[in-house]
């Protein structure tokens, strides 16, 4: 399997070889960036510039690439949700802004519906308050109604929060639309958590006053988070750079490195990459199909962006091992093959053919069928559902051990 793909710079830099199926995740690495966009990295680090007029151009990025009036680029999504909750509580006070989070002043609470407060690596709830903000949950985990979401946005409500993600609850949830009108009808603004997301425009068009968006992530840039919107609300949450937002600055090789990136997905062929990565699909799912207790689905994006993934559904007994342990085994593989594996209790674990190199896609094919043949022999491994997930706390609480 290793000998057809190049582990040069692994192997010279003592890290683990790792062919990614998993997805778009920060914890290996986000994406891997264009040549032009390293290039433009790279470029930038050796320069002196003015950060504000860089910011300058990449307002002007943004807007063409998503249809809002302004934007900024910020050290990540999970950031851009802080600065821009934090932005409408200041407005444009530097006093106010440096109060956060300490004094926030009475209008701080964030309504946001139970199902979409989830986890993506740290809790979103988390990213209100370190803005300050106190959260105000509407409806319970499974439902929220519209009376719910008129009562969270009273005269105390700073902002309504609205995460597009996987890990939300996908029904009993008050309509992206239907939101916006509910909020705006209160006169509170409306923030959408849209982080790895492939609809850049529609939000906004729908009424979100900010959107935000991940640069690492489906567009391919370097780590930075995109902050785009209503002009006068883009400049509060830029104003919080010299306040909470410190620590969240990103540089100018990043924001160098997420121009050129918005750049490229603004001339990328979609219906191309689309067509290789179904090529892909197909390649596993054939490999797959003989295998006893293994069922191979192509499955849809559950928010709608267009791509689909390939569905491992496992079937312990016939197979000789649960979907967690085979997740686990893949990943302990050389190269490790990260599935995704965020639902494997469910007895499946999905393939994202969106990260493939050259040479991958047939790799991958040959890593599942010669261990997925062989369930028999992992028997005797404990069941890791969070090695499988390739996620949680673990990784930080063993780091250094």
């Amino acid at each position: 399997m290793a000998a057809s793909l190049d582990w040069t710079w692994h192997d010279a830099n003592g890290v683990s070889r790792v062919i990614n199926v998993s997805g778009t995740m920060t914890s290996l690495g986000g994406s891997v960036t264009a040549p032009k966009v390293a290039q433009a990295t790279a470029d930038a680090m050796t320069r002196f510039v003015r950060i504000h007029e860089m910011q300058a151009h990449a307002s002007q990025t943004i807007a063409a690439l998503t249809g809002a009036e302004a934007g900024f680029l910020t050290a990540s999504a999970s950031a851009g949700i802080t600065l821009a909750l934090a932005g409408t509580m200041t407005g444009l006070s530097p006093a106010a802004v440096e109060a956060l989070p300490k004094s926030p002043g009475p209008r701080n609470a964030v309504a946001i519906q139970l199902g979409h407060m989830c986890e993506y690596g740290a809790p979103v709830t988390t990213a209100i308050t370190l803005a300050g903000g106190t959260v105000r949950p509407v409806g319970q985990s499974t439902v929220a109604a519209d009376y719910q979401l008129e009562a969270a946005c009273d005269e105390t409500c700073t902002a309504a929060l609205y995460v597009v993600s996987h890990h939300v609850v996908h029904y009993g949830q008050i309509p992206f639309a239907r939101f916006a009108e509910i909020a705006h009808d209160k006169g509170v603004p409306v923030i959408v958590d849209a982080a790895s997301e492939y609809d850049l425009r529609g939000f906004i068009e729908q009424g979100a006053d900010i959107a935000i968006y991940s640069g690492h992530k489906f567009l391919g840039g370097p780590t930075s988070g995109i902050v785009a919107g209503r002009k006068d609300l883009v400049r509060a949450a830029y104003l919080q750079n010299i306040g909470v937002g410190r620590g969240m600055k990103i540089g100018k090789e990043s924001i160098a490195g997420a121009i050129a990136a918005m750049k490229l997905w603004m001339e990328r062929d979609h219906e191309a990459i689309r067509a290789d990565e179904r090529a892909a699909l197909e390649l596993w799912s054939e490999a797959l199909a003989p295998l006893s207790g293994i069922t191979p689905r192509i499955v849809a994006d559950p928010t709608g962006n267009p791509l689909d993934r390939l569905q491992v559904e496992v079937d312990a007994q016939t197979a000789g091992a649960s979907a967690a342990t085979f997740a686990r085994a893949l990943g302990e593989r050389d190269p490790a093959l990260i599935v995704r594996g965020h639902e494997v209790e469910l007895g499946y674990f999905q393939l994202d053919p969106c990260n493939l190199r050259p040479g991958q896609a047939k790799a991958v094919a040959d890593a599942l069928t010669e261990t997925l043949s062989n369930g028999r022999a992992l028997q005797e491994r404990p069941e890791d559902l969070s090695a499988a997930r390739n996620g949680g706390v673990e990784g930080y609480l063993n780091w250094l051990t």
